[in-house]
C-alpha cells in the first residue's frame, strides 16, 4: 500500500510540474499541451474508438512478431552456444545486429514487403531476435560444469545431458530473455508503425503530427509507455520472478 501511495504521490507530481511548466510558457503552446488538453485528447480517441483501434492493431502485429522472435533468437542462441564454429564465425556480429536501432530497419523492412502490415511485423521481429539469440547464448553458456560432470557420471550424454540438465539450469535466464524481447519488440514496433501506412499506434503518432494535434501526439505517447510499462509488470516480471524463486535465485 505504501509503494502504491509513493506512487501515485510521484504521479501527482509529475502532472502538477507538467502544468507548472506549461503555464510559465517555458515552451510554445501549440508544441506543450497541458495535461487537462491531453486528457481530453485520450477521451476523446477512446470514445470514438480510434485509439482503441490502433491499440487493437498494434498488438496483432506484436502476436505476431513476438513469438516469431523468440523461437528464431532462441534456435539461434542455442546454434551459437552448441556450435564452437558458428559463435566464432556469426557471434560475433550479434552485438553489432543488436546495436542497430529498430528505426534503421525500416527503411529496408518498406523495400522489402512496401507500405504493409508485413513490414511492421519485420521489425518486430528483427527488434527482439538479436537480444533473444544473446540471452539463450549466455544462459547455456552458464550452465554450471558442475552439473554437467555429475549428470555425466550418472551416464547422461548428448540430446539427454542438453533437455535434461542443459535447458532446465538455462530458464531463468531465458525468461529474461523474453522478458527483454518483449520491451525490445515493443520499441521495434513503434518504429515500425511511425513509417508505415497501416493501423497501429504508431501510425497514429504520425498522422496526430502531421495535422499539429500535439495533444494526441502526448497522449499516444502515454499510452505507449503505460502499455510496456504495464505489461512487464504484471506479465514478465512476475514471471522472470517466479521462475527465479522456483529454481531458488531469490
Amino acid at each position: 500500500m505504501k509503494i502504491l501511495l509513493k506512487r501515485i504521490l510521484f504521479l501527482v507530481a509529475v502532472i502538477a510540474l507538467w502544468q507548472g511548466v506549461y503555464s510559465a510558457g517555458v515552451f510554445p503552446e501549440i508544441a506543450f499541451p497541458p495535461p487537462v488538453d491531453v486528457y481530453y485528447a485520450l477521451v476523446e480517441g477512446f470514445g470514438d474508438g480510434t485509439l482503441t483501434k490502433a491499440l487493437l492493431a498494434s498488438f496483432k502485429h506484436l502476436l505476431y512478431g513476438l513469438p516469431i522472435s523468440i523461437i528464431l533468437g532462441t534456435s539461434i542462441g542455442v546454434l551459437l552456444a552448441k556450435s564452437k564454429q558458428a559463435d566464432e564465425t556469426a557471434g560475433m556480429y550479434l552485438i553489432a545486429l543488436q546495436s542497430i536501432p529498430s528505426i534503421a530497419w525500416v527503411p529496408l523492412s518498406l523495400l522489402l514487403f512496401g507500405f504493409n502490415e508485413m513490414a511492421v511485423i519485420f521489425v518486430v521481429v528483427i527488434g527482439g531476435v538479436f537480444v533473444m539469440a544473446l540471452n539463450t547464448r549466455t544462459a547455456l553458456r552458464n550452465v554450471p560444469s558442475s552439473f554437467k560432470k555429475a549428470a555425466r557420471t550418472m551416464g547422461v550424454n548428448g540430446l539427454e545431458l542438453f533437455f535434461k540438465v542443459e535447458i532446465p539450469a538455462s530458464i531463468p535466464h531465458f525468461m529474461t530473455g523474453i522478458r527483454l524481447a518483449w520491451a525490445f519488440s515493443w520499441r521495434a514496433l513503434m518504429a515500425g508503425e511511425l513509417l508505415s501506412n497501416g493501423p497501429g499506434l504508431g501510425y497514429s503518432l504520425t498522422y496526430a503530427f502531421d495535422f499539429a494535434r500535439v495533444d494526441v501526439v502526448m497522449a499516444i505517447i502515454l499510452i505507449i509507455g503505460v502499455i510496456g510499462s504495464t505489461v512487464d509488470h504484471l506479465v514478465f516480471s512476475k514471471l522472470e520472478k517466479t521462475v527465479m524463486k522456483r529454481w531458488g535465485l531469490l
